[in-house]
């Protein structure tokens, strides 16, 4: 009998206790009111950081750097050189080794040879292992009537990525073309 007995008086006590926990503050007694929950003490402010210089703030509306190159590349690959060079020049960042290609080659479909050979230079100067650079100055060789020159740029096309890379193909098939017209 006393086990049913402590059973029945747990279940009381865990009712009173459950009465007692949601039942709401303005059902006590005056003076029975909690005290106000204590407030956390603040953690101190960390040091600030040195803030890194602001980018320069994009114009609505204006393409990103990435976003002339496409422009720009597709523009020059359909023909239209001069559009593609105006929108080349727009480009914040100039000495951006795509961006500098792509006005190059658009220069030397233009006919401005000479100064096409002097954005591919200062790309190769910065980035020699750029293939695509390195084909279209072997065209520009071509252009001028100086197919050992273009050779020259399709012998370091190969050790950078073979014969069978794309760039390399595109300047063997055009020195071939050259040397057939010519012979």
């Amino acid at each position: 009998m006393p086990k049913i007995a402590a059973s029945k008086w747990l279940v009381i006590a865990g009712a009173a206790l459950a009465l007692f926990a949601f039942t709401p503050q303005s059902s006590l007694a005056v003076g029975d009111t909690p005290s106000p929950e204590p407030k956390p003490t603040p953690k101190p402010k960390p040091k600030p950081k040195p803030k890194p210089k602001p980018k320069p703030k994009q114009k609505e509306g204006a393409l990103t750097q990435d976003q002339i190159y496409s422009v720009g590349y597709w523009q020059a690959k359909g023909g239209d050189y001069a559009t593609a060079l105006a929108t080349l020049q727009t480009a914040s960042d100039q000495s951006d080794p795509r961006i500098a290609t792509m006005t190059g080659f658009a220069l030397r479909k233009l006919g401005r040879v000479e100064e096409a050979m002097t954005y591919y230079q200062r790309v190769l100067a910065t980035h020699p292992g750029r293939t695509t650079t390195r084909q279209y100055l072997g065209e520009a060789f071509l252009q001028i009537g100086d197919p050992a020159r273009a050779r020259e740029q399709l012998a370091e096309i190969g050790k950078r990525c073979g014969t069978a890379c794309e760039d390399y193909q595109l300047l063997a098939e055009a020195i071939a073309r050259y040397e057939s017209a010519a012979g």
